[in-house]
Protein backbone atom coordinates (compact mmCIF):
# COMPACT_ATOMS: atom_id res chain seq x y z
CA UNK A 1 0.00 0.00 0.00
CA UNK A 2 2.76 1.95 0.98
CA UNK A 3 4.79 1.47 -2.61
CA UNK A 4 1.47 2.09 -4.35
CA UNK A 5 1.24 5.40 -3.12
CA UNK A 6 5.01 6.51 -3.33
CA UNK A 7 4.76 5.42 -7.00
CA UNK A 8 1.26 7.63 -7.35
CA UNK A 9 3.08 10.56 -5.45
CA UNK A 10 6.54 9.85 -8.10
CA UNK A 11 4.12 10.04 -11.09
CA UNK A 12 1.68 13.22 -9.71
CA UNK A 13 4.96 15.80 -8.66
CA UNK A 14 6.07 15.92 -11.82
CA UNK A 15 2.77 16.84 -13.70
CA UNK A 16 2.02 19.23 -10.56
CA UNK A 17 5.87 20.82 -11.08
CA UNK A 18 4.93 20.83 -15.01
CA UNK A 19 1.27 22.10 -14.62
CA UNK A 20 2.91 25.29 -12.38
CA UNK A 21 5.86 26.17 -14.86
CA UNK A 22 3.60 25.82 -17.61
CA UNK A 23 2.97 29.34 -19.96
CA UNK A 24 0.30 30.92 -19.38
CA UNK A 25 -2.22 31.58 -22.43
CA UNK A 26 -1.69 34.47 -24.61
CA UNK A 27 -5.54 34.63 -24.74
CA UNK A 28 -7.29 36.75 -22.22
CA UNK A 29 -9.78 35.38 -20.18
CA UNK A 30 -13.53 35.90 -21.44
CA UNK A 31 -14.85 38.57 -19.90
CA UNK A 32 -18.34 37.96 -17.55
CA UNK A 33 -19.79 41.31 -19.27
CA UNK A 34 -19.51 40.82 -22.87
CA UNK A 35 -18.85 44.20 -24.94
CA UNK A 36 -21.81 44.78 -27.61
CA UNK A 37 -22.50 47.44 -30.07
CA UNK A 38 -26.04 49.45 -31.00
CA UNK A 39 -26.71 51.20 -34.20
CA UNK A 40 -29.08 53.67 -35.72
CA UNK A 41 -30.62 52.88 -37.98
CA UNK A 42 -30.74 49.35 -36.41
CA UNK A 43 -28.63 46.57 -37.52
CA UNK A 44 -26.40 49.53 -40.09
CA UNK A 45 -23.73 46.83 -40.96
CA UNK A 46 -26.22 43.92 -42.60
CA UNK A 47 -28.10 46.73 -44.12
CA UNK A 48 -24.97 48.64 -45.88
CA UNK A 49 -23.82 44.63 -46.83
CA UNK A 50 -27.63 44.66 -48.88
CA UNK A 51 -27.27 48.19 -50.09
CA UNK A 52 -24.09 49.77 -50.44
CA UNK A 53 -26.32 53.33 -51.47
CA UNK A 54 -27.37 53.53 -48.10
CA UNK A 55 -27.40 56.59 -45.72
CA UNK A 56 -24.38 56.99 -43.86
CA UNK A 57 -24.30 55.48 -40.08
CA UNK A 58 -26.03 58.09 -37.58
CA UNK A 59 -24.77 56.98 -34.12
CA UNK A 60 -23.19 54.16 -32.58
CA UNK A 61 -22.79 52.70 -29.01
CA UNK A 62 -20.26 50.44 -27.70
CA UNK A 63 -21.03 49.34 -23.99
CA UNK A 64 -20.68 46.04 -22.06
CA UNK A 65 -23.77 43.96 -20.66
CA UNK A 66 -23.44 43.31 -16.86
CA UNK A 67 -25.37 40.64 -15.90
CA UNK A 68 -28.54 40.61 -12.97
CA UNK A 69 -27.38 37.27 -12.04
CA UNK A 70 -29.69 37.12 -9.35
CA UNK A 71 -28.82 40.67 -7.98
CA UNK A 72 -31.14 43.53 -6.95
CA UNK A 73 -29.90 45.98 -8.97
CA UNK A 74 -31.47 49.55 -8.77
CA UNK A 75 -30.87 50.77 -5.54
CA UNK A 76 -28.18 48.09 -4.53
CA UNK A 77 -25.95 47.29 -6.97
CA UNK A 78 -26.49 50.40 -8.76
CA UNK A 79 -26.81 52.63 -5.68
CA UNK A 80 -29.56 55.77 -5.98
CA UNK A 81 -28.30 59.21 -6.28
CA UNK A 82 -24.75 58.36 -8.02
CA UNK A 83 -23.31 58.20 -10.72
CA UNK A 84 -22.66 54.90 -13.14
CA UNK A 85 -21.22 54.85 -16.39
CA UNK A 86 -24.39 52.81 -17.84
CA UNK A 87 -22.55 49.22 -17.97
CA UNK A 88 -19.76 47.67 -17.07
CA UNK A 89 -15.74 47.88 -17.67
CA UNK A 90 -15.16 50.56 -19.46
CA UNK A 91 -17.10 53.67 -19.76
CA UNK A 92 -19.94 53.03 -22.36
CA UNK A 93 -19.39 55.84 -25.45
CA UNK A 94 -22.05 57.05 -28.09
CA UNK A 95 -20.84 58.07 -31.51
CA UNK A 96 -22.83 60.38 -33.04
CA UNK A 97 -22.13 61.19 -37.06
CA UNK A 98 -23.79 64.13 -37.37
CA UNK A 99 -25.09 66.93 -35.38
CA UNK A 100 -28.15 66.02 -32.94
CA UNK A 101 -30.11 67.74 -30.52
CA UNK A 102 -30.46 66.11 -26.86
CA UNK A 103 -33.16 68.04 -24.56
CA UNK A 104 -33.29 71.62 -27.06
CA UNK A 105 -29.86 71.27 -26.57
CA UNK A 106 -27.37 71.10 -29.77
CA UNK A 107 -24.55 68.37 -29.57
CA UNK A 108 -21.73 68.47 -32.07
CA UNK A 109 -20.62 65.01 -34.08
CA UNK A 110 -18.24 62.86 -31.93
CA UNK A 111 -17.56 60.59 -29.50
CA UNK A 112 -19.29 61.13 -25.72
CA UNK A 113 -19.19 58.99 -22.76
CA UNK A 114 -22.76 58.37 -21.30
CA UNK A 115 -23.48 58.03 -17.26
CA UNK A 116 -26.51 58.59 -15.14
CA UNK A 117 -27.66 59.66 -11.96
CA UNK A 118 -29.80 57.03 -10.86
CA UNK A 119 -33.05 57.43 -8.55
CA UNK A 120 -36.08 55.73 -8.27
CA UNK A 121 -38.36 57.05 -10.43
CA UNK A 122 -36.26 58.82 -12.90
CA UNK A 123 -32.66 59.06 -14.31
CA UNK A 124 -30.59 61.77 -15.01
CA UNK A 125 -28.31 60.70 -18.43
CA UNK A 126 -25.32 62.28 -18.58
CA UNK A 127 -23.45 62.87 -22.21
CA UNK A 128 -19.96 63.76 -21.58
CA UNK A 129 -17.20 64.42 -23.39
CA UNK A 130 -14.51 62.50 -21.14
CA UNK A 131 -13.60 59.41 -23.35
CA UNK A 132 -11.34 56.08 -22.42
CA UNK A 133 -11.93 56.09 -18.34
CA UNK A 134 -13.28 52.78 -16.75
CA UNK A 135 -16.45 52.64 -14.62
CA UNK A 136 -17.33 56.48 -12.73
CA UNK A 137 -14.38 57.03 -10.79
CA UNK A 138 -13.08 59.48 -12.96
CA UNK A 139 -15.90 61.19 -14.31
CA UNK A 140 -15.68 64.94 -14.01
CA UNK A 141 -18.98 67.34 -14.20
CA UNK A 142 -17.49 69.88 -16.13
CA UNK A 143 -16.91 67.66 -18.88
CA UNK A 144 -21.34 67.34 -18.96
CA UNK A 145 -22.32 68.06 -22.73
CA UNK A 146 -25.91 67.57 -22.07
CA UNK A 147 -27.98 66.42 -19.11
CA UNK A 148 -31.46 64.80 -19.46
CA UNK A 149 -34.07 63.42 -16.44
CA UNK A 150 -36.18 60.48 -18.24
CA UNK A 151 -38.71 58.95 -16.21
CA UNK A 152 -38.25 55.22 -15.43
CA UNK A 153 -40.17 52.97 -17.11
CA UNK A 154 -41.51 49.60 -15.08
CA UNK A 155 -41.60 46.19 -17.82
CA UNK A 156 -43.06 43.29 -17.04
CA UNK A 157 -39.92 41.07 -18.80
CA UNK A 158 -36.69 40.52 -16.61
CA UNK A 159 -33.79 41.44 -18.94
CA UNK A 160 -30.81 40.04 -17.59
CA UNK A 161 -28.17 41.47 -18.93
CA UNK A 162 -28.10 45.03 -19.51
CA UNK A 163 -29.62 45.99 -23.23
CA UNK A 164 -29.17 49.31 -24.83
CA UNK A 165 -30.78 49.67 -28.50
CA UNK A 166 -31.94 53.05 -30.45
CA UNK A 167 -35.44 52.62 -31.68
CA UNK A 168 -37.23 54.91 -34.19
CA UNK A 169 -41.27 55.28 -33.93
CA UNK A 170 -43.27 58.05 -35.52
CA UNK A 171 -40.63 60.17 -36.56
CA UNK A 172 -38.99 60.17 -32.86
CA UNK A 173 -35.67 58.15 -32.30
CA UNK A 174 -34.51 57.20 -28.32
CA UNK A 175 -32.08 55.69 -27.35
CA UNK A 176 -33.19 52.72 -24.47
CA UNK A 177 -31.92 51.25 -21.40
CA UNK A 178 -33.15 48.01 -20.13
CA UNK A 179 -32.50 45.48 -17.10
CA UNK A 180 -33.74 44.15 -14.81
CA UNK A 181 -37.42 45.53 -15.47
CA UNK A 182 -36.58 48.89 -15.62
CA UNK A 183 -36.45 50.43 -18.65
CA UNK A 184 -35.31 54.03 -19.52
CA UNK A 185 -35.43 56.47 -23.33
CA UNK A 186 -33.05 59.33 -24.31
CA UNK A 187 -35.77 61.46 -27.23
CA UNK A 188 -32.62 62.24 -29.29
CA UNK A 189 -33.20 64.61 -32.55
CA UNK A 190 -31.12 63.80 -35.86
Amino acid sequence: MLRRFIMGLAFALPLLAFSQNAPKSEFPRMDKSPLDVSYYPADYPMLKNRNPDIAPLSARLLYSRPEANNRPIFGELIPYGKVWRVGANENTEVEFYKPVTINNKKVKEGKYSIFALVEKDYWEIIINSDLHSWGAFSYKPEHDVVRVKVPVQAIDQHIENLCAYFKEENGQVTLNFAWEKTKVSLPIKF
